[in-house]
């Protein structure tokens, strides 16, 4: 079954979530998840969203998910998307 990493932040130092940004993507590679929605222009259609940026990944399963978040690599470049922005940040199991 397929997961979804979902975020939705609010960057505050675009500088650093730059370089995160050039460095996510290798870490991503072995754990064969994709980008889906990567920041693009989105439309709130109800409710509040408090951030303006919204990001998908798509893995195979949640063990990828899980296993990419929790990787060496990952864990590296995490820093920098905390240090510049804030959100959240979850895992969702796709349709059966």
């Amino acid at each position: 079954m397929k997961a979804f990493v979902i975020a939705t932040e609010t960057v505050k130092d675009e500088a650093m979530f730059g370089k995160y940004r050039e460095q996510v993507l290798k870490t991503l590679e072995p754990f064969d998840g994709r980008f889906v929605v990567r920041g693009g222009k989105f439309t709130v259609l109800e409710g509040e969203w408090p951030h303006p940026r919204l990001v998908i990944i798509e893995f195979p399963s949640r063990q990828q998910a899980e296993g990419w978040y929790r990787s060496p690599d990952y864990q590296k470049v995490i820093g920098l998307r905390h240090n510049s922005s804030f959100g959240n940040l979850i895992i969702a199991d796709g349709p059966g």
